[in-house]
């Protein structure tokens, strides 16, 4: 497959002299080829064709849009060695990290392949006339799902497969019948176009309206503005940093017709480690945190990034084996220079809050793309008193904060900010102080687990990949699982309809 640093409009590829190189962070060498930055003229074409492409799209019989989606999971397969070989080159991870993402990048394509085939997403409801019903008579309803229009999807940084060009927000999207237009991340572009063309190939073969897909690049913000506010689209999905989802959000909510914005952000994801639990096996949690907070330099919006439990021996010895086991780490190499540079600025932060101790540090320098794995301590008093101890670290960051008291736990949760994920290490013993959280904590939470580590998101039916606010921007909808699709969708409702005129899902 031949790469060319070419936005991809419709079915033409749009090249602009000028533009930037993708970077390996490795080996901090800028790559070939140059890329082209889509200009104003290009987003406006991408959209407008996804607009005259969302209203053919109503023609397009469920079974071709669920080929379709095959389709695109078979190309990207054909293309798998092609695109990881890239994709270790603009982002570090390691060839089974990636070689496992596509796996899932393909198998959230052909599960939402066969809920499109199976008719479930549409929610088909049938209210039969009832002519006879006084006082007044009932006329025949019938309702369904339709896609809303476009969508806009902004490709993640630390998923360059699975949470990008054909990700699970494009996946959704495309089978709700809404054309999407990806804002390939600028971290690594190669890989989104070589992607992108993929799902090109599958749209030409199944005779799809152009439009469907199209897909631009660029450095500046700019380019993702101009999208977002452009008339045709009618959805975005964005997967990042809080300030770049709720500078989205800010500009749905302002659009003369406003959209909405699915942002997922920033989570700390804590750790509750109740007292049982600890006093059984404290030295094997420090060790498994370590392992979960390390994974994938710590690039993960499911990191363990606070820790809460009862001060005293036992915490000693978790708060030991962790800082042995992380001391033990190497640094590890971040997706991007700018990432790196963010996540020191944040350490350092917190190494100059009084009352925060820094517990252990992985080896390493730490400098240009590498970062050290970096534990702080902390008490709870301080912890409420520095709003900043909340914001998201993004990398392998964690802290402790520990309380005297049951209360004190309970008074932490109360004050905690919306988070992806909350977790429960516990015992049966703990079952009374874990009920007492639980009110709480569901309504923090999108995913609550027991005696588990946060990082790893299945992709099942069941799956919640969402939260309050700062998490996502609607904590009512989930990115990944099969509910995803709920985001682009909206319900119609035909009054005393025409058999002729109904949509095949409710003519029956």
């Amino acid at each position: 497959m031949h790469m060319t640093g070419d936005c991809l409009i419709g079915w033409q590829d749009i090249h602009h002299e000028g533009g930037f190189r993708a970077f390996d962070p490795t080996r901090c060498a800028e790559l070939e080829p140059s890329f082209s930055s889509a200009t104003m003229e290009d987003v406006d074409r991408a959209c407008h064709l996804a607009a005259e492409a969302f209203v053919s799209c109503r023609l397009v019989p469920r079974e071709q849009r669920a080929v379709f989606l095959e389709m695109i999971a078979t190309a990207l397969e054909d293309a798998t060695e092609t695109i990881v070989q890239r994709a270790m080159q603009e982002t570090a991870l390691p060839q089974g990290r990636l070689t496992g993402e596509m796996g899932r990048t393909t198998g959230q394509l052909r599960m939402f392949a066969a809920i499109v085939r199976s008719g479930e997403a549409t929610d088909p409801k049938w209210d039969k006339a009832l002519p006879d019903r006084k006082p007044m008579p009932r006329p025949e309803l019938r309702q369904h799902k339709v896609g809303v229009g476009p969508v806009a999807v902004f490709c993640a940084s630390n998923f360059p497969l699975a949470f990008s060009v054909a990700g699970g927000d494009t996946a959704s999207a495309l089978a709700a019948g809404c054309p999407v237009v990806c804002r390939a991340h600028p971290a690594h572009p190669g890989t989104a176009e070589l992607v992108g063309r993929c799902i090109r190939k599958a749209a030409l073969q199944c005779g799809m309206p152009e439009g469907i897909f199209s897909l631009v690049g660029g450095e500046a913000h700019e380019v993702g503005a101009w999208l977002a506010e452009h008339s045709a689209i009618q959805s975005v999905a964005f997967t990042g940093s809080c300030q770049g989802g709720t500078a989205l959000a800010a500009i749905g909510a302002q659009r003369p017709d406003p959209i909405p914005v699915f942002a997922e952000m920033g989570s700390i994801n804590p750790v509750f480690l109740m007292p049982e639990a600890m006093k059984k096996g404290a030295a094997q949690l420090g060790e498994a945190f370590v392992t979960s907070l390390t994974a994938g330099v710590g690039q993960f919006c499911t990191n363990p990034g606070l820790l809460v439990g009862l001060d005293g021996v036992d915490m000693d010895i978790f708060a030991k084996a962790a800082a042995s086991a992380l001391a033990a780490q190497n640094e590890g190499v971040m997706l991007t220079r700018g990432m790196a540079d963010s996540y020191r600025g944040k350490v350092k932060r917190l190494m100059a809050t009084d009352g925060v101790d820094l517990v252990a540090l992985s080896s390493g320098n730490g400098e240009t793309t590498r970062a050290r794995g970096a534990f702080f301590r902390t008490t709870l008093s301080v912890f409420l008193q520095n709003r900043h101890l909340q914001d998201e670290v993004f990398g392998p960051c964690s802290l402790l904060v520990t309380c005297s008291s049951a209360e004190d736990i309970l008074s932490l949760s109360r004050h905690l900010e919306g988070q992806l994920t909350v977790t429960f290490h516990m015992e049966a013993e703990d079952m009374a102080l874990a009920q007492r959280l639980l009110p709480t904590i569901e309504r923090k939470a999108g995913r609550i687990l027991v005696n588990g580590w946060p990082t790893g998101v299945e992709v099942c039916a069941a799956m919640v990949h969402g939260g309050p606010f700062p998490a996502t921007t609607d904590g009512r909808f989930t990115s990944v699982g099969g509910d995803a699709i709920d985001r682009f969708l909206r319900p119609v409702c035909y009054q005393n309809f025409p058999a002729e005129l109904l949509p095949d899902d409710i003519r029956d």
